[in-house]
Order: C-alpha cells, then sequence, then structure tokens
C-alpha cells in the first residue's frame, strides 16, 4: 500500500521532463490554430535575416529572435515546439539564402527544409526549459543551454559538404569591432552564442511571471551585451608592425574571358609609378593556364614589373589533366611564384554532390554543368613587397572566406595578410555582394591579421586587423582600389589562432548533455508507468 501510495504522488518535472498539454490545460490546438503558429514561425525566422548586410540592422539581432523563441515556448508538446524550430530555420534559411535560386533552382527549398530541421532542437529547448511556470534556476539554465543548441545547429551546417558556415547569426556585428573583440576569443561562434544568449533573456524578461527570474535573465543578457565592449576595451590592440600597399583590383561586369583580363589589366598599368607593394586581381581573372598559356603569362609579368609589385591573379582554367580548377596563382617579372589551387568548392556552383542523382538540377539552374577539381591542400603564399621584404600571404578564394579554420589555419602558418578573391557576378543585384564582403571583417577580427577582398565586380574592400573597414569599392565601381594596410607583428596569435573552435565543440557537448537529461528523463517517467501496473499489464486497484 506505501509504494502504491507514493507512486500517487505528483512529481516534479526536471528542466528536460517531457509536459502534456497546454499552460492551462486545454488539451492540443485545432489543427487550424496549429498551421496558423507554424506559418508565424516561418515568418518569424525571416526576422533575424534583416540584420545581415545589405541592411544591416545589427542591433535588431539581439532581439530579433524573440518572436520565433515565443512561439516555441508556447507550444502545447514538445513535439510542436520542435516543429515550430524546424518552420524557424526554414524561414531563416530561405530569407538569408534567396540568391541562390539562380543556382541551384528548386534545391533551396529542399535545402531550407533540411537545414530548418537542425533548429527543431532549438525548439525542443527553449520549451522545455521556458514553459511556465519558470523559476530562477531554470532562467539562468535557458540562458546557457540556448545558446549552446543553436550553436549546435550553426556548427553542423558549417561542414563544407552541406554548404559551410553562411549567415551564422554573429555575422550581424561585422560593422562592430567592439562586438568582435568576442571573435578574436572564440571565433565568430562565441559572437553567435552572445546574440542567443541575449536574445533568450529578453524573451524571459519579457514572459516570465516571477521577478526572480526576470531579474536573472535581464541581469545575465545585460553581461553577455557588455562582454565584448568590455573585452576590447581592456585587451591590448595588435602589435603594430610596418605597413603595406595592396591594390584590389574590379574590372567590372564583363563577361568575355578576354576583355575581362584585358580590363583587369588595364587597371593594373594604371597603377605605374605609384608605390604599391601587392596588386590582387579577383576570382576567374583568367581562363588560362599560367603554366601553358605564354602570351598571358609574360602579361602578367610585365605588369609586375611596371608596378614593381607581384601580381596574385585568379586562374579559372582547364588545366593539363583536362580538369578545370581555381587556383590563386602568385606572379613575379620571373614569372609564376607560386599557387595555391582552392580546396573548398561551393557545391553545386562549382560541383554538384552525388552528381548521377542530382545532376538534373544542371538543366534547370546555373548548377556546375562539370565539377571543378579541388586542391588537396593549404598553404601560404611567399609574396614580397616592392623592397623585396617578405609579405606571406593567406590566400583563399571567395566561398573560402566563409570558413573560420582557414583564415586560421593561414595565420597560425605565418600568414602578414590575408587576401580573398571572389566574384558574385551571377548574384549582382542581391544581397549576396554585400554578404560576403562582410566576412572578411570577421576573418580580420578572429585572427588579428587585416584582411582585403578582390571581387571582379564588388564589393572589394580592406580591413584592419580588428575588422575596421578602410577601404571600399562597390558592385557599380571599376578601376584599382588602393590600400595602405597596418600589419601586426609576425608572431601576433589570437586567442581564437591559439584554441580554436572550443566554442562550438563545447556547445556540442551541452547539447549532448541536455540530450542525455532529456532521455533520462522520459526512461524514468516510463519507469513510473510501469511500475504502477500490475502484472497482467493492468493498472493496479488502489489499496483499500
Amino acid at each position: 500500500m506505501s509504494r502504491r501510495l507514493a507512486l500517487s504522488r505528483p512529481v516534479s518535472p526536471t528542466p528536460f521532463a517531457r509536459h502534456r498539454g497546454d499552460p492551462a490545460g486545454a488539451g492540443p490546438p485545432r489543427p487550424a490554430h496549429r498551421y496558423r503558429a507554424r506559418l508565424g514561425a516561418l515568418a518569424a525566422g525571416a526576422l533575424p535575416v534583416l540584420a545581415f548586410p545589405p541592411l544591416g540592422l545589427a542591433w535588431l539581432a539581439w532581439v530579433a529572435l524573440v518572436p520565433g523563441l515565443l512561439l516555441m515556448q508556447r507550444a502545447p508538446s514538445g513535439r510542436e515546439a520542435a516543429v515550430r524550430g524546424w518552420w524557424f530555420g526554414a524561414g531563416f534559411i530561405l530569407t538569408a539564402m534567396y540568391w541562390l535560386v539562380p543556382s541551384i533552382g528548386p534545391g533551396l527549398p529542399v535545402l531550407a527544409v533540411l537545414f530548418g530541421a537542425l533548429q527543431a532542437v532549438v525548439g525542443l529547448g527553449v520549451h522545455r526549459l521556458l514553459r511556465p511556470p519558470l523559476t530562477a534556476r531554470r532562467a539562468l539554465l535557458a540562458v546557457a543551454v540556448v545558446p549552446a543548441l543553436w550553436l549546435t545547429t550553426e556548427y553542423a551546417r558549417s561542414w563544407h559538404a552541406l554548404g559551410g558556415p553562411w549567415a551564422l547569426l554573429g555575422a550581424t556585428q561585422w560593422q562592430h569591432p567592439a562586438v568582435l573583440a568576442l571573435a578574436s576569443a572564440g571565433g565568430i561562434w562565441l559572437v553567435s552564442a552572445a546574440v542567443v544568449a541575449v536574445n533568450t533573456g529578453v524573451l524571459v524578461v519579457l514572459t516570465a511571471a516571477p521577478w526572480r527570474p526576470r531579474a536573472v535573465a535581464a541581469l545575465t543578457a545585460v553581461l553577455v551585451l557588455v562582454a565584448g565592449p568590455l573585452l576590447f576595451a581592456l585587451r591590448d590592440a595588435p602589435v603594430r608592425a610596418g605597413a603595406v600597399t595592396v591594390a584590389l583590383v574590379q574590372p567590372g561586369i564583363v563577361d568575355d574571358p578576354q576583355a575581362r583580363f584585358d580590363a583587369s589589366a588595364r587597371a593594373t598599368a594604371e597603377l605605374g609609378g605609384r608605390p604599391v607593394d601587392l596588386v590582387v586581381w579577383g576570382e576567374s581573372s583568367t581562363t588560362s593556364d599560367l603554366d601553358r598559356d605564354r602570351v598571358a603569362l609574360d602579361r602578367l609579368r610585365e605588369l609586375s614589373a611596371a608596378t614593381g609589385a607581384q601580381v596574385i591573379a585568379g586562374e579559372d582554367a582547364r588545366k593539363a589533366d583536362g580538369r578545370i580548377s581555381k587556383d590563386a596563382v602568385l606572379v613575379s617579372p620571373a614569372g609564376v611564384v607560386d599557387r595555391y589551387r582552392k580546396i573548398r568548392l561551393v557545391p553545386f556552383g562549382e560541383y554538384i554532390p552525388l552528381r548521377p542523382v542530382l545532376g538534373w538540377i544542371a538543366g534547370v539552374s546555373r548548377a556546375a554543368g562539370e565539377n571543378r577539381a579541388p586542391g588537396t591542400s593549404y598553404h601560404v603564399l611567399p609574396a614580397t613587397d616592392r623592397a623585396g621584404g617578405a609579405l606571406p600571404v593567406g590566400a583563399l578564394v571567395c566561398f573560402e572566406s566563409a570558413f573560420p579554420d582557414m583564415a586560421r589555419t593561414a595565420a597560425r602558418d605565418g600568414a602578414r595578410v590575408l587576401v580573398y578573391q571572389s566574384s558574385t557576378s551571377t548574384f549582382q543585384h542581391t544581397w549576396a555582394p554585400a554578404q560576403h564582403v562582410s566576412l572578411a571583417a570577421i576573418r580580420a577580427a578572429e585572427t588579428g591579421r587585416p584582411a582585403v577582398q578582390a571581387s571582379l565586380t564588388g564589393v572589394s574592400a580592406a580591413f584592419d586587423a580588428q575588422g575596421r573597414e578602410l577601404a571600399r569599392l562597390g558592385t557599380d565601381g571599376t578601376g584599382a582600389l588602393t590600400v595602405r594596410l597596418p600589419l601586426t607583428a609576425p608572431d601576433t596569435l589570437t586567442w581564437y589562432d591559439r584554441v580554436g573552435d572550443v566554442v562550438p565543440l563545447a556547445a556540442v557537448l551541452v547539447t549532448a548533455g541536455a540530450a542525455a537529461v532529456v532521455w533520462r528523463g522520459r526512461r524514468a517517467a516510463r519507469a513510473l508507468v510501469s511500475g504502477g501496473e500490475s502484472g497482467d499489464g493492468q493498472p493496479s486497484s488502489p489499496a483499500r
């Protein structure tokens, strides 16, 4: 009898224990109401995108998640919260990457559904932690766990085979070096975590009834919000050690490959007589294999001699083995000094994953008709300045600016400058060029290295070692953008350079721990239910 009476007592759920019904006990919602809420989550997913370039409402990022999180919090069940998280994620991807339609056509909705599914874990976590009645302990736990769940989803979709780390939430802060101080400590991942933590705190402040959880959430959100500026103010700025002048060549929209090469050559020739240390052309600025096309190579050698600066050309050409690759080629008056072949190719844009299955996409879009050949390893280009001094360059090609680990590798290998070659002409009148160039600012802040991007059609820009913009040539400009770049000491390494991706890895561990708690809670609940049944599977009779 005592055992049965004990089982009849109410059990207080753990933060991750499963909830049934809505807070008022009204039961599951009607189908019409359920789908209205899901459509609301889909629309809410578009809101954070307004904080990215070109609109650039960076302040909005700190509260833009709140409507979506609120819908997840108020879901009548954990399952429905996960579905709303899924729809929220799909809305985010559709809006942030709408400009991919010319490249992948009908593949974008599929991509949104697949990546959106990752956000289901955020919906479930928000529901379990923030479902009323809310305590101060759960509020504090939510401000730590919800960012970890979000970061786990960002880290998962950042795998290059799945498309790479585009539209990470922390990238909304690219124009704010004080906030990007967090990136120098933990990469862009730490900035994303801070943004989600503040959003979670705001949600608690707006929805919690008791004052204690609201006070805890408000204090935590304020501490997170000031962490970046405080670090920026207290840490020492990167030590300056010299400077170099870099020219970024932007020929504009020129479809004919030879005419594009000629336009870049003319802009470079106009630099003669100026004190330039390095000239950077955009991605695909030549379609000639410079190891075999003597005419094109001789032209570049002449330009290097005339300007007194080495030239980094963007080669997009069929090589002697019959395959096309994209290379950053360093040319001096003596010829080709070295080359780096692009490692991280753009899915669908430069190759089609599982081409035997998905190759049909090329017939209904501008997806790659032929897979490019990727490089096998990364190395720094051994450039020199006009005086012959060593100027190791971390040259990366276009899409590779999205990957924090590649810039970090370049910095650890001794690069003094990060150089990105880009071509976004396919997306010229979309948000893509502005989003793309912002990534160079983030890579600069992460690594403590100045970074430049030379784009065929814009945007070309330069940033100092803290991510501050020094010069810009927009999509409507042509010619050569010349900028004086302050260099940091060769042995400069930020915390992120030293420790790498510990922040997303810690987030994965927190997510795994939360999943273990959920699993254990559900297992205990099943054991409790089964313990209240008799041996024949029927509910036991109450003690008399």
